[in-house]
């Protein structure tokens, strides 16, 4: 395994200093190391990768040095069309290092929803004619690949890819964590919400732990998994899934289950909620300020006053709850209330060392719930 410190120092010294992205959990360690190294202005966790590129190519223009954007590469879909039609030769013809995790390499165990993206992955960079590297674990070598690619997307102007395996990087643990003091876990928080919902009702689940979690306790309560629908992919697009089941079965009460690195990721998405402003569908916000589930990497959420974005995009009701007892009452003050509603719920960085992943195929979770909603409305 490669020393972050070491990679870092690297770029560093080849004038590489302004880093941007969304963490992976491949790159959780060399992240780590970044965040509590780095200046703030020089590093900026982004909504999305796509906006990740736009920052860079705005450094390269004003600064004229390399800048790294890194991502999971599920996260190449949202930069196709900026590394296209913006820093393609073609065009505007801008350098940036992507560094990229590559989640389901072929040959190597991962969850589903990697599966796609990882045997593709190496095809679309080379569809897309982004030179690359699969990034060694010698470290003589390793650090010969990135003098060399660096070299080569400055004199060749165009983005160049740093493509990493599993277990590439050695263990760094982030130090500046932000201080969370919320009194509930997520976990905890949504078994309060679960344990809310009526028979009928149905829940769109984002990505990450929270889907995991809800999977586990309705295991444990027997209900079945029919009335959940969970986005082990996707991350950020739960909140459109639920809109689009709101607006097909407007007597059923419809419940996006959402994080807060995922609603920051497609934000744009809650306009269309607010403005075809759906009576059924009802928007539960876990907020722990971190991108857990790939390293917890801080996200915005603590600093953005979610109800009243929400608000402002035309959702009738929006407010926030952080203990048992204010989640109970805003739980309650639910069913009393149409939507779109937006209820924040701010809760701790904490998951259980044994979470288990669903036992059943995304395939088969679509059809338990698509059978679920064509009889039980």
């Amino acid at each position: 395994m490669l020393n972050v410190a070491k990679v870092y120092n690297t770029f560093l010294s080849h004038g590489v200093d302004f880093f941007t992205g969304v963490p992976d959990s491949l790159l959780k360690n060399i992240c780590a190391y970044i965040t509590d190294h780095t200046p703030s202005e020089k590093h900026i966790i982004a909504a999305n990768e796509g906006a990740a590129l736009g920052i860079a190519a705005g450094h390269y223009m004003a600064s004229g040095h390399l800048p790294l954007v890194y991502m999971q590469n599920s996260g190449l879909g949202n930069t196709v069309n900026p590394l296209l039609s913006l820093a393609d030769e073609k065009v505007y013809s801008l350098p940036v290092l992507l560094m990229i995790g590559w989640r389901g390499e072929p040959g190597i165990k991962d969850e589903p929803q990697h599966k796609k993206q990882g045997e593709v992955t190496l095809e679309l960079l080379e569809t897309m004619r982004i030179p690359y590297v699969i990034l060694d674990t010698d470290e003589d070598e390793a650090l010969a690949q990135l003098h060399e690619i660096i070299v080569s997307a400055r004199e060749k102007s165009i983005p160049h890819a740093i493509v990493i395996r599993k277990d590439t990087f050695g263990n760094y643990k982030l130090q500046n964590e932000q201080v969370n003091t919320c009194p509930l876990s997520r976990e905890d928080a949504l078994k309060l919400v679960v344990d809310h919902l009526h028979e009928t009702d149905v829940v769109v689940s984002t990505t990450g732990k929270l889907s995991r979690e809800l999977f586990e306790y309705r295991e444990v309560k027997g209900h079945g998994h029919g009335r959940d629908f969970l986005t082990v992919g996707s991350m950020g697009h739960s909140s459109s899934i639920a809109l689009g089941i709101a607006l097909e079965q407007p007597g059923r009460r419809v419940y996006c289950l959402d994080g807060d690195g995922a609603f920051i990721m497609h934000m744009g998405a809650i306009s269309n909620i607010g403005c075809l402003s759906p009576k059924n569908y009802f928007h539960i916000l876990f907020n722990n300020g971190s991108h857990e589930s790939v390293g917890g990497q801080p996200t915005l959420g603590f600093r953005l006053d979610f109800p009243s974005i929400a608000k402002s995009c035309g959702y009738r009701e929006a407010f926030s709850a952080t203990s048992e007892a204010e989640i109970e009452e805003a739980l309650n003050r639910l069913d009393s209330l149409n939507g779109p509603v937006l209820l924040e719920l701010r809760v701790k960085v904490a998951s259980r060392d044994d979470l288990g992943r669903p036992t059943t195929s995304p395939v088969e979770n679509k059809d338990f719930f698509m059978e679920f909603l064509s009889h039980h409305e």
